[in-house]
């Protein structure tokens, strides 16, 4: 049985102990993704558009001309237009917020674990001084010098979240410059640069892509916190959190306006941290053997 194969296996059949295998989570989650690429394509009608007789219209019911399979707004617009479109914007802040905050994590990282001395006590210290604090809170500050706006979230979560990027690649670093082959490397006088770029990073680049996949469920869940809050993505955009703290108001009789986009944002949550563990599981070495 090729690696390939047993990788397939363990991934999408069910385990042992029972259970949902992680291939139907890596399934839902392809779905969505693709669902968020072909919004335009797949939503029917404008997420923006509005329709005031078509006000706070119970799922499959119709006004002037307008199917709501998911309900209405107390704006008349389709729910199931904004869920859609919410998806891609839910997918795009938690990847691209997470690529910063690896990116920044990779910089801090290499320079703690490779430098030493003082500038190590520094950047350790300012990296403990982040994770002192809960990503949310960092990201309301961060949102309050940057302002309001889809750009803005993206960057605020991003620098909330190097912290735990730059310890990881600082450990992992660490435990890389001691090994037999960078020091052969250095004996070598192999330009030190070149010795980061072929030995340190090849090894520590694999460990932080599997942090980014774990880390993009708790950055959609910040941002979308922030939008809850009223202090992250603003009106009209179609954002889930944005949409649940609109529905608060009308929760006792148009719940569906809180339900749906808390469904949606429930199973991508959940899918991308299933996911997410089974990734790392798959491929940690200290995990497979623990197992």
């Amino acid at each position: 049985m090729s690696a390939f194969t047993a990788t397939w296996r363990r991934m999408f059949w069910p385990r042992a102990g029972g259970g949902v295998p992680v291939g139907v989570f890596v399934a839902i989650l392809a779905l969505m993704v693709v669902v968020a690429i072909l919004a335009p394509l797949i939503a029917p009608y404008d997420p923006n558009t509005q329709n005031l007789l078509g006000r706070l219209k119970a799922p499959g019911t119709e006004a002037r001309g307008t199917y709501y399979l998911l309900g209405s707004d107390e704006l008349g617009r389709d729910l199931l237009s904004r869920v859609i479109y919410g998806a891609r914007y839910a997918l795009i802040i938690g990847i691209f917020s997470v690529l910063i905050g690896a990116a920044g994590g990779l910089v801090i990282g290499l320079a703690a674990g490779l430098s030493g001395g003082w500038l190590e006590w520094a950047l350790m210290r300012l990296i403990d001084s982040i994770l002192a604090l809960p990503s949310l809170i960092l990201a309301v500050a961060f949102i309050a010098i940057l302002g309001q706006g889809v750009d803005k979230v993206v960057v605020a979560v991003g620098l909330s979240m190097i912290g735990p990027f730059a310890r990881t690649v600082r450990a992992d670093v660490m435990q890389v410059r001691v090994q037999l082959f960078v020091e052969a490397a250095t004996l070598m006088s192999i330009p030190y640069l070149k010795v980061i770029w072929r030995h340190v990073l090849p090894n520590v680049i694999f460990p932080l892509a599997v942090q980014v996949t774990i880390r993009i469920s708790e950055a959609i869940l910040v941002s979308s916190s922030l939008s809850f809050l009223g202090i992250g993505v603003t009106p009209p955009t179609p954002d889930w959190g944005l949409m649940i703290a609109e529905g608060r108001a009308f929760v006792s009789f148009a719940a569906w306006m809180s339900a749906m986009p808390g469904f949606a944002l429930a199973l991508l949550l959940i899918a991308l941290s299933i996911v997410g563990d089974g990734i790392r599981e798959e491929f940690d070495p200290k995990l497979r053997r623990a197992a």
